[in-house]
């Protein structure tokens, strides 16, 4: 008898076919990884199993005993947990206080924080997920949150683990220490159901892959006899091959740091006497372990931190004193680090979202006064065909976009308006081999007409098969940008 079995599910978002029949099982102490390009139906299956959705057709069993539709409850108590992509903790309580959020009853006078606290440190050191209970979750890194997230879960005496994208925001490091975790759950019998879309880390955890298209399942196999490029034809339904990078003479100097400092809100040093001058023509990468000051130089480059000295030019204009409305109007395109939080408004239309930073435009504003909506819908409907966004239009709310259409609209809002300076920050994050192609084939379009790019990412093969110099960022101190060949890349605490 199987731990879990999916038996023909079914679900229909008006026209919209997310799952077709699906049939699945998943056996004790087992990984499997659940593969599918964006908005293939993996997460909409994973929310029917948790119970934030309801199927229309089939029915789910664990271990033999059906679960009830619809309830997040009735999944906890059959044994399931789920580690969201996006983090669900409270920023201002503590590791404990998250974890035992939800276990008690309402009527509960008092809190058995003795006993929670006992436990979790019994879980912490069994599972080798070391975390100090009374930590405040706002001060913890990403890896550490993650380590949270998977101890509420076993807390909850979960037998079955849905890990939602979990390297996305991870370092290698913070990846191997989450596989060796996993390695050692499943040797006590977890079963974990791994959706990824890095198809490298796949091979590398899980035992049995299950690949999703369109809503159907097209292929189940061992991890030992797949390969990567087997994987990619298979969820796409073709070959997948990636852009090159062409040579190219790099054109006139577009942006120039020069002695630049930033600082927190609190007076805090977070970036140092950094130089840096990126040309047209030009992809210049930013390498770095998350943490180092990336994050601080995307947000002087988008206008969010006005503490800063030094020199920051645009074709030689200052834009020291600047905000993100004047980056916009000088011809700077930013695609965030975070899509969700910063790249759009879920509650938006989509056709809102297109034009949100460019509202006074003479295309679809009036005497820069009103919005033509009629004018602003016909632009998106354009630009949702150019850049094949798959929705059910322009009026259709932003949030129910997959991850990678998501990416989509943001590269469409920036990049249409042909900007001359692109800050893509963690542009191809949690996209599959598709999606990824696609993104860096509009990046090298817009690098051969002339724009300059500043492509931050923690992947260090996409910097080197990307851009044309690179720099390491390490405690907010930038390296001389150089060729990709001129140096071996090193991001740890050695440089």
């Amino acid at each position: 008898m199987s731990r879990l079995s999916f038996k023909g599910i079914s679900k229909r978002f008006g026209s919209l076919i997310a799952n077709d029949s699906i049939s699945l099982s998943l056996e004790a102490g087992e990984v499997m990884a659940l593969l599918g390009e964006n908005g293939a139906g993996k997460t909409t299956l994973m929310n029917i199993l948790f119970g934030h959705y309801e199927a229309d057709e089939g029915s789910i069993e664990v271990e033999g005993k059906l679960l009830p539709p619809g309830s997040t409850e009735a999944a906890i108590q059959a044994g399931i947990g789920m580690v969201h992509q996006h983090f669900t903790l409270a920023d201002n309580l503590t590791v404990l206080e998250n974890i035992i959020l939800g276990t008690e009853s309402l009527w509960s006078w008092r809190h058995e924080r003795s006993a929670a606290r006992s436990k979790l440190a019994e879980m912490a050191d069994s599972y080798s997920l070391a975390i100090d209970p009374d930590a405040l979750i706002g001060s913890l890194s990403v890896g550490e949150r993650q380590r949270v997230e998977i101890l509420k879960a076993l807390y909850r005496d979960a037998r079955i683990l849905i890990l939602d994208e979990p390297t996305a925001v991870l370092t290698p490091q913070e990846t191997e220490s989450l596989f060796v975790t996993l390695r050692s759950l499943t040797d006590r019998g977890l079963s974990v159901i791994f959706i990824s879309h890095k198809l490298h880390e796949i091979l590398a955890i899980s035992d049995r892959i299950s690949v999703l298209r369109r809503g159907k399942i097209v292929a189940s196999l061992n991890a030992s006899e797949a390969s990567r490029s087997e994987l990619a034809e298979k969820m796409l339904g073709a070959a997948v091959t990636r852009p090159q990078l062409e040579a190219m003479e790099p054109g006139a100097a577009i942006l120039s740091l020069q002695g630049l400092n930033a600082y927190s809100s609190d007076k805090l040093p977070l970036l140092e006497n950094v130089d840096l001058t990126v040309y047209a023509h030009e992809i210049v990468g930013i390498a770095g372990v998350a943490g180092n000051g990336q994050a601080a130089l995307a947000d002087v480059l988008s206008g969010l931190n006005r503490n800063i000295s030094g020199r920051l030019e645009l074709h030689g204009k200052s834009l020291i004193d600047a905000g993100p409305a004047e980056f916009v109007a000088c011809g700077i395109g930013r695609i965030p680090e975070d899509r969700h939080a910063r790249g759009m408004i879920g509650d938006m239309a989509i056709w809102e979202n297109v034009i949100s930073e460019d509202l006074r435009s003479a295309e679809v504003s009036k005497w820069q006064i009103f919005v033509d909506k009629a004018a602003a819908v016909k632009r998106a409907k354009r630009l949702i065909e150019q850049f094949d966004l798959r929705c059910k239009g322009p009026l259709a709310q932003t949030k129910l976009l997959s991850g990678g259409n998501i990416q989509k609209l943001i590269l469409a809002r920036v990049l249409s308006p042909k900007p001359d300076f692109i800050l893509a920050n963690q542009p191809v994050r949690g996209l599959d081999e598709g999606a990824i192609a696609y993104v860096q084939e509009q990046l090298f379009a817009a690098r051969k007409r002339g724009a300059a790019i500043l492509l931050i990412s923690e992947d260090l093969d996409e910097l080197l098969s990307l851009c044309d110099r690179i720099a390491v960022m390490y405690q907010g101190s930038l390296s001389e940008a150089v060729p990709p060949a001129a140096r071996t890349i090193v991001t740890s605490s050695a440089l």
